[in-house]
């Protein structure tokens, strides 16, 4: 993790494949997620109580699934852009 990634500091299940992002420098936003739910880590998401079970782990910066599933906190925040 390099001084540039993005830090995510909280996730919001807003319903749905919706998310509302707040990272740390201020930048927030509402991100629909349901395009990017394919291939083999991201299907299983598509599942809605799969996909909100979910946590932000502090250490990656970034949003992790319990199936070990996560998105790089880069696209997340560029998303929220």
């Amino acid at each position: 993790m390099n001084a540039s990634t993005p830090k995510l500091r909280s996730v919001r299940h807003l319903g749905g494949y919706r998310l509302r992002l707040e990272f740390e420098d201020g930048r927030a936003g509402e991100l629909d997620l349901e395009d990017q739910l394919w291939g083999e880590m991201f299907e299983p998401l598509r599942d809605i109580e799969q996909f909100a079970d979910f946590r932000l782990d502090e250490n990656l910066h970034t949003i992790v699934w319990s199936n070990g599933a996560d998105l790089a906190p880069e696209f997340l925040y560029e998303a929220c852009g």
